[in-house]
């Protein structure tokens, strides 16, 4: 995560009874559990840490925004970093406790965190299924990352066509209310929709949610047509047998400090992504390679620190030791200390723990895969974005 996604507030309709509440979108999670064949990749889609997520909703209540609900979503997936969704519902909770939460999610290790998250406050859970028969799934995805390693994708979609059902009876049981979102892709789906809604009413599904596939702009060659209205409109009536069903577009996002808000465009705010100062003028960065970012700050041993030379372009500029694990939350504050003249530090994962004293002494920790020189580049304000590793 190398810039803020500002994320669209929009007036959202319920699947639960056709209310609607004002809800504020936040884009939480960095890594994904998965990608789609045919769906594009977002380079310059980036999730906001805990503390950002907190000043950005504080930010619209600042404005006069009116938010009784937030949804905490992607760019990647909240349940494959729980550490770091936890622990933003924590800081959202703890200061605005009246709010309903909600995550979206693909469902893998939902069955697990169900009660640990309906605890946390999360009310309603909206669960991306695109397929309920392992043969649709295969021809949908290009790979399934259930942990840290990509598998075999047979073997990666049979688990997921496992999970899927389990998660939505494990969020019903724990009190939350389940809507299943379904992307429709012409040709290799678009048949098996009823199919789904029909198995996630047996499993407790509250309400459904049909998105049809659009082309990316930028393609110049369309690998799927989208669906037309007439096609949606039969493929709601057919699910609508088994859940109540809606249609929507797909969500649209925007990058920068000229977010929409609640009532229009609004007035340009501080950017939350955190910045270089004369106090702070560097940036850690734990890394196994030298090149990505691809460690957990609890497995490193040392940091790389980068900052501006003489001419202002940032490079790296020494290394400097971890302190040795065992000491809990001294260890990190010893970090801390050493690592005083950074305003930033970029890990694949941390604790929450770290995260929270780093951040004390005004370093905030980024989390991102991203390779280091284009992730830095970006944090000084440079043009390059971090390029995603393929694999």
């Amino acid at each position: 995560m190398t810039i803020i996604q500002f994320p669209k507030s929009e007036e959202s309709s319920c699947a639960d009874g056709g209310l609607e509440q004002t809800m504020l979108s936040l884009p939480v999670a960095p890594r994904s559990f998965s990608r789609i064949r045919f769906d594009p990749i977002d380079g310059q889609a980036r999730a906001v840490p805990p503390g950002g997520a907190l000043n950005w909703l504080e930010e619209n209540f600042q404005q006069g925004m009116k938010i009784e609900a937030v949804s905490l979503e992607g760019p990647g997936d909240p349940l494959c970093e729980i550490d770091v969704t936890m622990e933003t519902l924590r800081l959202l909770q703890q200061k605005y406790p009246d709010i309903a939460f909600s995550v979206t999610t693909l469902g893998l290790h939902g069955e697990q965190n169900a009660e640990s998250l309906a605890a946390a406050g999360v009310t309603s859970i909206t669960l991306l299924i695109d397929a309920v028969d392992q043969k649709v799934a295969d021809k949908l995805y290009a790979w399934i990352r259930p942990d840290r390693k990509t598998v075999p994708l047979a073997q990666a979609t049979a688990m997921l066509m496992d999970e899927q059902p389990r998660a939505v009876k494990a969020f019903k049981a724990a009190g939350c209310k389940v809507t299943v979102r379904s992307k429709v892709y012409p040709g290799f789906n678009d048949d098996h929709i009823e199919e789904i809604a029909r198995t996630m009413a047996e499993c407790g599904a509250d309400a459904m949610i049909l998105v049809p596939y659009r082309t990316a702009a930028s393609e110049e060659e369309h690998l799927l047509d989208s669906p037309d209205s007439e096609t949606m409109l039969r493929l709601q009536k057919g699910a609508s047998q088994h859940l109540e069903t809606i249609l929507t577009a797909e969500k649209e996002s925007r990058i920068g400090v000229d977010c929409p808000s609640l009532h229009g465009a609004c007035k340009p705010i501080s950017p939350l992504q955190p910045r270089p100062s004369k106090a702070k003028p560097n940036v850690a960065v734990v890394s196994s390679t030298g090149m990505d970012v691809d460690l957990h700050l609890g497995q490193a041993y040392q940091v790389l620190i980068y900052g501006p030379r003489e001419d202002g372009l940032a490079c790296l500029l020494g290394t400097r030791p971890v302190p040795e694990p065992g000491s809990g939350s001294s260890r990190w504050e010893e970090l801390a200390t050493s690592l005083h003249d950074c305003f930033a530090l970029l890990a694949a994962s941390a604790g929450a723990s770290p995260r929270r004293i780093l951040e004390k002494h005004g370093i905030t920790v980024l989390i991102t895969d991203n390779e280091i020189e284009g992730t830095v580049d970006v944090l000084y304000g440079g043009g390059k974005k971090g390029k995603r590793k393929s694999s």
